[in-house]
């Protein structure tokens, strides 16, 4: 492998990890007040407090123990997803996102963060069909094209990422948490063309 290629790679999933880190705070669709107090927030984590990395054994246990009483809880279930994800313990992340979407199969946001977690756990060929399925839901749905975006960049496929970003662009032109990708943007097509 030639050593600018090496490091565009790095590169760029260190820029991955920083955005897709920025775009796992957006909730489009606001979490049950019983399980967190804000989206983003962790339970009992004062207002505006970030997201801890520590995971809360304590909390762990009541919610795993809430999600045992209760099958068809998928609140309970996608905290905890939720609060792995946080932590990057990706494999427990995976496991309770697939329990939630077991009991509620549309969850478009959670099939996404399940998305992500198999990304961040280096499997983006496992990743893609979840976006995919978000896509075919929402096909504007930003982060679900966003990290369809870094799977296919992790999957050596730079000029489809390039294409998904664009994609996710033309549909939020104005976001200003996705400028950067302009640039991201033309670095792969400049990176492509040599």
């Amino acid at each position: 492998m030639r050593r600018d290629t090496l490091v565009f790679t790095v590169a760029g999933i260190l820029f991955g990890l920083v955005v897709g880190y920025m775009a796992a705070g957006w909730d489009v669709m606001p979490r049950p007040a019983a399980v967190v107090a804000a989206p983003g927030a962790r339970a009992g984590a004062p207002a505006g407090a970030p997201p801890s990395a520590r995971l809360d054994p304590d909390e762990v246990q009541a919610l795993a123990a809430l999600a045992a009483r209760q099958p068809g809880d998928t609140a309970v279930r996608v905290e905890l997803g939720n609060l792995h994800m946080d932590a990057e313990r990706w494999d427990e992340a995976v496991r309770w996102y697939r329990e939630a979407l077991a009991v509620n199969p549309g969850l478009v946001d959670t099939i996404t963060d399940l998305g992500a977690s198999l990304v961040s756990a280096g499997r983006p060929e496992e990743a893609l069909p979840e976006f995919e399925r978000v896509l075919q839901a929402d096909p504007g749905h930003r982060n679900a094209l966003y990290n369809k975006g870094i799977a296919l960049l992790q999957m050596g496929r730079g000029a489809d990422a390039a294409a998904a970003w664009e994609e996710l662009l033309k549909r939020h032109p104005e976001d200003p948490q996705l400028q950067g990708l302009r640039g991201r943007i033309e670095q792969i097509r400049a990176t492509a063309g040599r």
